[in-house]
């Protein structure tokens, strides 16, 4: 079983990286956060794993944080919700905002993730509410750097849509959120693309 991998990025895509290991590349699904904070093509990363096995694959999930990986494997713990809806909840929202909702349970918030309807949102609340009590959320850190205007477009599409996103919603809400003038990280830009899609 992979528990961990340390290696360079070969290639990356919005839920996506392909690492390589001493020659042997990885595929590992990820949450936009790890893809967002992993580094560039050519860097070195350091991931998580949960190896997720099934009678025709082998799937990796990679994350970069361990409250990530506990909040995935709460997830997949739920019937109905398997490793794919799992990487697409901590996609779409933050970590800290995604206790803070089912704690508060928020079904508003939790329904406004692509993917999750109303009763997945009441059993993620019926199941976590009192198992994510004790864990701890890490301080905020970084926004990140700030990509290019053109560039930032092309990521928000690309991770709009990989959340589930039809394009043209997705094209309305980054035209939305990103001004011509203001520059801002592709986090603080996707979570006020989101905002603006759940109006």
């Amino acid at each position: 079983m992979i528990a961990f991998l340390r290696g360079r990025i070969l290639d990356k895509q919005p839920n996506l990286l392909i690492v390589d290991v001493q020659g042997v590349g990885y595929l590992v699904h990820v949450p936009l956060s790890t893809f967002y904070d992993a580094g560039e093509v050519g860097a070195e990363a350091a991931l998580r794993i949960y190896t997720h096995v099934r009678e025709e694959a082998l799937q990796l999930y990679g994350f970069l944080t361990v409250l990530e990986q506990q909040l995935f494997e709460r997830l997949i713990g739920i019937s109905g919700i398997g490793p794919k809806l799992a990487i697409a909840v901590l996609s779409g929202i933050e970590p800290r905002d995604f206790i803070a909702a089912v704690q508060r349970s928020d079904l508003a918030r939790l329904t406004g993730i692509p993917g999750i309807g109303r009763k997945t949102a009441e059993r993620i609340v019926l199941e976590l509410k009192d198992r994510l009590a004790h864990i701890a959320t890490p301080p905020g850190g970084d926004a990140g750097p700030v990509p290019t205007g053109e560039r930032l477009r092309d990521d928000l599409l690309s991770a709009l849509q990989n959340l589930g996103y039809q394009r043209p919603a997705a094209e309305k809400a980054i035209d939305a959120v990103v001004g011509a003038a203001s520059a801002q990280s592709f986090e603080s830009a996707l979570k006020a693309a989101l905002r603006e899609l759940m109006r």
